[in-house]
């Protein structure tokens, strides 16, 4: 008995899906020689976003110069804040990281910016983009063994001690948007 159901089931499927069917209309060979010998059409703007967001919505942090956070960390230490730069490096294993400085120039100044709670990851492919993020600032000693690690992702610290630590100027977004 649930045999008979289970074909019968099957059967009635089938059915249904080649009465779905449509017979292609004819078509205009002339037509489709020339759609054959033109390019596709290039994609619209909307297929492909001018700008991604990650993490949360953008709050009401002040908008501050990214050099300024850079030169002088200690004044905006512990403080959320909303900078704007270019995109000089990401991780290349995950996107759990990426460099924001005012330049895609190796010798200008810039900041690691990670993600609050390891909570979001940007694509891996970042590097040449510009960004906004918001973010708290701080200031932190790199061990190095993360710096070796780090560096081994594509990271660059400007200045390492001695032992291979570094020191450096970090920014724990909550909020990133992206474009190129």
């Amino acid at each position: 008995m649930i045999a008979r159901c289970l074909v019968a089931c099957s059967l009635l499927a089938l059915s249904s899906l080649a009465c779905q069917s449509k017979a292609a209309p004819p078509t205009d060979t002339a037509a489709s020689a020339e759609a054959a010998a033109s390019p596709p059409p290039a994609p619209s703007a909307a297929a492909t976003p001018a700008h991604q967001k990650f993490g949360a919505p953008f709050g009401a942090s002040p908008t501050v110069a990214l050099a300024d956070v850079i030169k002088t960390p200690e004044k905006f230490a512990d403080q959320t804040v909303q900078v704007e730069g270019a995109v000089r490096a990401a991780c290349t294993r995950k996107g759990c990281w990426m460099e924001l400085s005012e330049a895609q120039d190796p010798a200008a100044a810039g900041c690691r910016v990670t993600f609050k709670d390891y909570g979001f990851f940007v694509p891996t492919d970042s590097a040449g983009s510009q960004a906004r993020v918001e973010a708290k600032v701080e200031t932190k000693l790199i061990k190095p063994e993360l710096v070796a690690h780090l560096e081994s992702e594509g990271a660059k610290f400007a200045e390492k001690s001695a032992d291979g630590s570094a020191q450096e100027v970090r920014l724990i977004a909550t909020s990133v948007e992206m474009w190129r």
